[in-house]
């Protein structure tokens, strides 16, 4: 762990030298020790994932984690709204945030059809947390599961690495057909024994040994996706990675609420403001904290909710 928290240091410096030298202009105005401050406070704040390539937000546990939290502030109105978007939809979501996110990246299946019919934001989000935060985990587990479902014996089940695990999803998705697995299930003890040995060996993040056993513990027989489902909805597993708060808490955050508060206000009693106007066309009064991150030329021109921050940006320097 040390090791991995020192590799995860020397990454965000790497960045950080990087993003100075390739936009050298822009951000020695502001002197190098204010950079460097300025990024790593970024990073501590994660609002540093904004508008970055899906390779660096992949790259460590913390971008993840960070990326998940920027999105549930942004968008968690929706979710206040009470409505049902499609998978597309929150797809188009994400790339507000990360222009180059792939469909694929997005394809949460718990249940049968889900795929083509709408989902809520708390159902989304707890999904998408799991499979982006552990997604080479989940792809080793239905490699391990579509082998039991073959009827291989627990002796006989390959146990994947995370060099080879791309690979074998790949062969055993072309193999197999989704709608027959959604349907059939394998024997949970026996998952359990092979996600147990996976987890000695995995090099990856993955959940707790003790949360895996007792959602495997439930049920006599378990699906790949009821599997998911019920590693989406354990609390402990959302405590760990750290993003979110409870479900009972998903909706609730009264200091941005003081915030749309004070922008729908503002709006009302502004000289020909409409008074339809939504809170989320107020958000374009929102100040968002800059970070030295890509050239601001690539950046999307969007509001976002911040990190709770309401300092000065350095547009005041320029």
């Amino acid at each position: 762990r040390k090791f991995n928290r020192e590799s995860q240091v020397l990454f965000y410096l790497n960045d950080a030298v990087t993003q100075l030298l390739d936009h050298k202009e822009e951000y020695t105005q502001f002197g190098l020790v204010r950079y460097f401050a300025e990024y790593f406070s970024s990073v501590k704040n994660s609002n540093h994932v904004l508008f970055r390539e899906l390779n660096y937000i992949r790259a460590t546990q913390h971008n993840r984690a960070s990326f998940i939290r920027v999105f549930w502030r942004c968008f968690r109105q929706i979710g206040k709204s009470g409505d049902l978007l499609s998978v597309p939809e929150y797809r188009s979501l994400l790339q507000l945030l990360c222009p180059d996110f792939p469909l694929e990246a997005v394809q949460i299946v718990l249940a049968d059809d889900i795929s083509d019919g709408l989902m809520s934001f708390s159902d989304f989000i707890y999904a998408f947390q799991l499979q982006f935060c552990y997604q080479e985990f989940l792809d080793s587990v239905q490699v391990i599961y579509q082998d039991l479902l073959a009827g291989k014996s627990p002796n006989t089940v390959i146990v994947p690495t995370s060099s080879s695990v791309e690979q074998l999803v790949s062969v055993a998705t072309e193999e197999s057909d989704r709608e027959e697995q959604q349907q059939d299930a394998v024997d949970s003890s026996t998952l359990a024994e092979c996600v147990d040995a996976l987890c000695e060996r995995f090099k990856h993040s993955c959940p707790s040994r003790t949360c895996l056993r007792e959602v495997l513990e439930q049920t006599d027989k378990v699906s790949y996706y009821g599997f998911l489902q019920s590693l989406a909805n354990h609390e402990s597993i959302n405590q760990t990675i750290g993003a979110l708060p409870s479900k009972e808490e998903l909706l609730i955050d009264p200091e941005m609420d003081q915030e749309l508060d004070k922008l729908i206000a503002q709006i009302s009693v502004s000289p020909g403001s409409n008074s339809s106007g939504s809170a989320i066309g107020g958000l374009k009064e929102v100040q968002r904290r800059a970070s030295p991150r890509r050239n601001i030329h690539h950046r999307r021109k969007m509001e976002v909710e911040s990190d709770g921050s309401t300092e000065e940006t350095d547009s005041s320097e320029n």
